[in-house]
């Protein structure tokens, strides 16, 4: 009897095995089939993950609002309709923002850089004028500088200054990635998901506890919470930090009298959301920026102020907002930052940090934990 029982088992496990070996084999020959399935499966599925995103973002000033409507016990209506009317309230704020943002402040970044790239080649001829009257033994007129004043002389910049074609592209891109039924998806996913995020979170908290033993569950239970506390704490920090810079670096430029303010502080504040590099790369440009439309004096105080404002942001601002949730070494930043960008673009850069953060908190608790392990032992 045992023997039967053990040629089954083996039987059923070369079945097994054998047929796992069919579906690798037909999906490695069909590899071109697969992509395309998966290709179209992702596009189906792009608007509900756009709305767990919408959900992600917009939870926490949700869950604020929910409770400031529980608060008020007088009126049972505002009490007993909490959820709902801060889903209603939270989607009219962010509505508000995305029209003032599309009224006021984009005309004026759009109409900048139209202006800033139709002008672009008479920058270009002053510029070099000014560096050609310079002295000889000037350092902008090395050997390096002219040999990058060349590079750039041989970039088409009437391909750059074409505003029709930018426009066609932008209209493409935005017909071909935001369709009416693609963004009403997402929407109704999102308010789903803000309406039912208890029931959702109790499920899957069900789904785990049902194929893991209670330890296990525990420690998955603590480090999603944790994982959530990280990235609702870099999403959040990191986006008003981004804003509060950026409308500082605009109102800077605008008392110094440098061209295209708003752009450059829209410019700084958008890199500045991508840890270190962002920083980095918009100080760089705002310098070529300024040099072309002001000059090396003004560039080289715009410089000086935009540096000065960032560095106030990095020991100032930013550790006040973000607060001690995400205390990791500049090597670890500067590491993450790196490999999320060579994989994953500028989303990998963005999100980097925060992922490296959950890792680098399961690491040291892992860590904490053997060591506590070993010394047990070696007391015993």
């Amino acid at each position: 009897m045992k023997n039967d029982k053990n040629n089954i088992k083996k039987w059923v496990y070369w079945f097994t095995f054998a047929v796992a070996i069919i579906i690798v084999f037909n999906i490695l020959s069909n590899i071109t089939n697969v992509t395309k399935w998966i290709g179209e499966l992702i596009n189906v599925l792009m608007p509900f993950g756009i709305g767990l995103l919408i959900a992600y973002i917009l939870y926490l000033p949700c869950r604020k609002i929910e409770t400031i409507y529980k608060k008020t016990k007088r009126k049972r209506f505002l009490h007993k309709h909490a959820r709902g009317l801060s889903i209603i309230t939270t989607y009219l704020i962010s509505l508000l923002i995305i029209v003032i943002l599309i009224n006021v402040i984009m005309p004026t970044v759009i109409q900048s850089l139209t202006d800033l790239l139709n002008n672009l080649p008479g920058y270009y001829n002053t510029a070099i004028e000014r560096i050609n009257s310079l002295p000889e033994d000037n350092i902008l007129k090395s050997k390096q500088v002219l040999e990058l004043i060349n590079s750039i002389q041989e970039i088409d910049l009437t391909s750059l200054v074409n505003i029709n074609k930018i426009q066609e592209y932008v209209q493409g891109v935005i017909s071909a990635v935001s369709t009416i039924f693609n963004i009403f998806i997402s929407v109704v996913v999102s308010v789903y998901i803000l309406a039912q995020r208890r029931q959702l979170v109790d499920f899957w908290a069900k789904v785990v506890k049902a194929f893991t033993n209670e330890e296990t569950y525990k420690k998955i239970r603590v480090y999603f919470n944790k994982s959530n506390d990280i990235f609702f704490s870099f999403l959040t920090s990191q986006i008003l930090d981004s804003l509060l810079v950026g409308v500082l670096v605009s109102i800077a430029m605008s008392i110094i009298g440098v061209k295209y303010p708003v752009l450059i502080g829209f410019m700084i504040g958008l890199f500045n959301l991508i840890p270190y590099f962002g920083a980095i790369v918009a100080v760089i440009l705002a310098i070529i920026i300024t040099l072309f439309t002001g000059g090396i004096g003004k560039t080289i105080l715009m410089a000086i102020i935009v540096i000065i404002l960032q560095q106030i942001d990095a020991n100032i601002i930013n550790p006040k907002i973000i607060g001690s949730s995400l205390k990791i070494s500049q090597i670890v930043v500067l590491l993450a930052v790196t490999v999320g960008g060579a994989y994953f673009g500028i989303l990998g850069m963005f999100l980097a940090v925060p992922i490296f953060t959950v890792f680098k908190v399961i690491l040291e608790d892992f860590v904490n934990e053997k060591n506590e392990k070993k010394q047990k032992k070696e007391k015993i």
